[in-house]
């Protein structure tokens, strides 16, 4: 199939695009909605067909990164595109630099990427956008400089919140905590853990709360499980364990769930409902948090359909249709926010399947 080359339109062409075509903008009197006619009738009519997609996680092996892919995968399809996930088996940056390169090469029209460093990307994405391709981050970003759009799973604040939240109501708001990250770099779990740092440092709620250590697990099992035992052996006084990674979060459960600290340590933090869900049964968890991540993957491929077909730039104030999703608008700094997250418990876990 031969794939169609685009590159963004500048703002006064767009506009005069928008103006004739109906990009954003559906229910001027002519019908607009581009090639496809009414777009109220199709609201995919507005995309370009034949695209190219790729998805490159942080690394592949991973629940919560399949999930992406297939939301991702769903929608290119519903618009008509080619779709490829691809990935490191580890969560480094220097890993995710190839992939990059190649895909690049490949002449890619939208990459979706999950970054595992804000900065040590920047300068195969500056090369793969200067080739045409349309650079759209997801869950975790880059130097906005570096990338066209990214689409965020939450407001950093909420998650943050939430997190300590869910920790401070399982413990009464008293005693040590820890934090099991996933990369030192991952500028998304660094957003949160700033977010709980600075609420424990200012909160009269969380007085008698200390963050006694943040250790990081890569986004691999083993490490993670390992790094489990070792707050748990550093720290004779724990109380909670906060893991906003879904590799480390089940991993830590796993390994609570063995000894005997099975109920007596909180965990909370970001997962699945169907990683999670022998934990919460067996009362290893109490209540952890997501959103949805196989409507993030469908946003993300939304959101670098909308920049590669000329619907959005990146501009504050745009809005788009993201399928079944419905309408978003971009924020600041070219940010697609998906929504506030999502808490699971022995209640509610049951009602989902992902």
């Amino acid at each position: 199939m031969n794939r169609r080359r685009l590159t963004l339109l500048t703002a006064p062409i767009l506009a005069l695009v928008l103006a004739s075509c109906s990009g954003t903008t559906q229910g001027d009197d002519d019908g607009g909605g581009g090639p496809g006619g009414d777009a109220s009738a199709d609201p995919n009519a507005e995309f370009e067909t034949g695209l190219s997609y790729a998805m490159l996680p942080k690394s592949v092996n991973n629940p919560y990164f399949e999930a992406s892919s297939a939301g991702a995968e769903a929608a290119a399809n519903t618009l008509g595109g080619e779709f490829e996930y691809t990935g490191p088996s580890d969560a480094s940056a220097s890993s995710q630099v190839s992939y990059i390169d190649t895909l690049s090469q490949q002449a890619t029209d939208v990459l979706l990427l999950s970054a595992n460093d804000p900065n040590a990307l920047c300068s195969s994405l500056e090369q793969a956008r200067s080739g045409g391709t349309v650079v759209v981050t997801f869950d975790s970003d880059v130097d906005p400089g570096c990338r066209d759009l990214f689409v965020s799973q939450v407001d950093s604040d909420e998650v943050g919140l939430a997190l300590l939240e869910m920790a401070a109501e399982q413990i009464d708001a008293t005693g040590e905590i820890a934090i099991l990250s996933a990369t030192a770099n991952a500028t998304n779990q660094n957003a949160w853990i700033e977010v709980m740092e600075a609420e424990l440092a200012s909160n009269p709620s969380y007085a008698d709360m200390e963050l006694v250590d943040v250790v990081y697990g890569d986004d691999e099992d083993e490490k993670s499980f390992s790094e489990t035992q070792g707050l748990l052996q550093a720290h004779p006084d724990l109380k909670a364990i906060i893991s906003p990674t879904t590799v480390g979060i089940a991993a830590a459960a796993r390994y609570l769930s063995g000894t005997e600290f099975k109920g007596q340590v909180a965990l909370t933090g970001l997962g699945t409902p169907n990683q999670m869900r022998e934990f919460v049964q067996d009362g290893t968890v109490t209540e952890f948090a997501l959103w949805d991540p196989t409507a993030l993957g469908e946003l993300a491929a939304y959101t670098g359909a909308a920049a590669a077909s000329g619907i959005i730039t990146g501009a504050e104030g745009e809005v788009f249709t993201a399928g079944d999703l419905g309408e978003f608008t971009v924020g600041a700094d070219a940010v697609v926010t998906l929504g506030p997250p999502t808490r699971f418990n022995a209640e509610n876990i049951d009602d989902f399947d992902f």
